[in-house]
């Protein structure tokens, strides 16, 4: 009797643990596709042979390519929002140090993101949703937590809400996207920081 009831909740597990791992499989699968020949070319049929499942399996889990598509954006920011505050825990020396390290690994994401040449019908597709929404909400607060406690300790301009410095970073920083290397993107955090630099007195 005890092994019976046992058997449902390792049975749930156990699928629950391959539906994730099929999932990423997809994902995986789906963005090496992309990358090597576009947006436009890209279909169940690859996906599915790339990924080494059925079809029929496949639209069990996503009904056409542009859901596949999504939920790995959504994966990627989801990372990207982790790797960002795993930055900001490992700069221990201080807030302004933290903000400097946080604003540096967004400007570089943002000129590698600029590099894989996804096109814009794959931009377009990505970069809507509440996902995204919801990922910039979380980032503008990260922001602007580190910019308040660099405030308060005297590091950044205390005249100007960190909210709104918080937004004027992460709108500089989209910047770095067009520039040619990671020094230049380095270059434009320079800069972004010396504007919060804060006001001299007389």
């Amino acid at each position: 009797m005890l092994y019976a009831e046992r058997v449902p909740k390792l049975w749930t597990e156990t699928v629950q643990e391959h539906r994730a791992a099929v999932q990423d499989a997809v994902l995986d699968a789906v963005a090496a596709l992309v990358a090597e020949h576009g947006l436009a070319s890209v279909t169940m049929s690859q996906i599915a042979e790339r990924t080494g499942i059925g079809r029929a399996t496949l639209y069990k889990y996503f009904p056409d390519v542009e859901a596949v598509l999504s939920a790995w954006h959504e994966r990627q920011i989801t990372r990207h929002l982790a790797e960002l505050t795993q930055v900001r825990d490992t700069a221990t020396t201080g807030p302004y140090r933290q903000l400097q390290a946080v604003l540096e690994a967004y400007a570089l994401r943002q000129h590698h993101h600029q590099n894989q040449h996804h096109g814009s019908e794959l931009a377009a597709l990505l970069h809507q949703g509440e996902h995204v929404a919801r990922a910039l909400r979380q980032l503008h607060a990260l922001i602007t937590g580190l910019t308040e406690e660099a405030a308060q300790a005297g590091q950044v301009r205390d005249d100007i809400p960190p909210g709104e410095l918080a937004s004027y970073c992460l709108h500089a920083l989209t910047a770095a996207s067009s520039l040619p290397s990671e020094q230049a993107a380095r270059r434009l955090v320079t800069l972004t920081l010396a504007a919060l630099t804060p006001p001299r007195c007389g």
